[in-house]
């Protein structure tokens, strides 16, 4: 298998596209931890994988993200999937400061603060791979999703930095920009919204979170290898921005 005897952590893997990663990550013959901030689905996800583990991360919290750094450093990690993300629908305006915090540390800084808390080991290890989740709200904006828009456009420009940078280690970084994707926070959607941006894609349905995962995957794997810095949409067509 193409990623065994490889490390992966995949954070946000408790529920939805994270899960998946970590599934798809294992399947190719990887190790891997997860991490989350909901326990018990972390646990029971982990479970489910041959040789998974998991560790708790409250990727906003800075003392949480140093103790789960720790706890993975034994395996060295030589794969990072950035998958931790929430978001809650609203026009900007009712967006109170309080909120826009939470959406910046949580889709933002939580990335940034966790690839920076692994990178020395991912550097160590040699040939390492970064896999970000952003979103195609970060691409080309989103209604109703202002700060959320704004954080992901942030991880795409500090995956292309990130990979600029770590070049000279033989590390890659790029960035999977998922649509619409049938995962709980799509479902926490106003049923409206859910149709309209159904109706909105070319293919006319949602992605499952399996189908985001190959692409996350194949970026983890080795066949990206001479691929960096890149930005790949899983949409079913909705976006095709160049």
């Amino acid at each position: 298998m193409e990623l065994a005897g490889r490390c992966a952590v995949v954070t946000g893997a408790a529920s939805g596209i994270g899960r998946a990663a970590a599934r798809a990550l294992t399947e190719r013959g990887a190790a891997v931890w997860i991490g989350d901030i909901d326990r018990e689905g972390g646990e029971k996800a982990a479970a489910e994988l041959d040789g998974g583990r998991f560790a708790a991360l409250d990727v906003t919290d800075d003392a949480s993200i140093a103790g789960f750094a720790a706890a993975v450093a034994g395996d060295a990690p030589g794969i990072l999937v950035n998958a931790a993300g929430w978001d809650r629908a609203e026009p900007f305006l009712e967006n109170d400061l309080e909120f826009i915090e939470q959406i910046v540390r949580l889709n933002l800084l939580g990335c940034v603060k966790v690839t920076r808390a692994l990178l020395p080991g991912l550097i160590e290890v040699g040939g390492g791979r970064i896999v970000n989740v952003a979103s195609d709200a970060g691409r080309v904006g989103s209604s109703g999703e202002t700060v959320y828009a704004g954080a992901k456009g942030g991880i795409i420009a500090f995956t292309k930095s990130v990979a600029r940078e770590m070049a000279r280690h033989d590390l890659v970084a790029n960035c999977v920009c998922p649509g619409p994707t049938d995962t709980p926070l799509f479902r926490s959607l106003p049923e409206r919204l859910q149709e309209g941006l159904i109706r909105a894609i070319p293919l006319r349905r949602l992605a499952q979170p399996e189908e985001v995962a190959q692409a996350i995957a194949f970026f983890a794997g080795p066949g990206a290898s001479y691929i960096t810095g890149q930005v790949l949409s899983v949409s079913g067509g909705l976006t095709m921005a160049g």
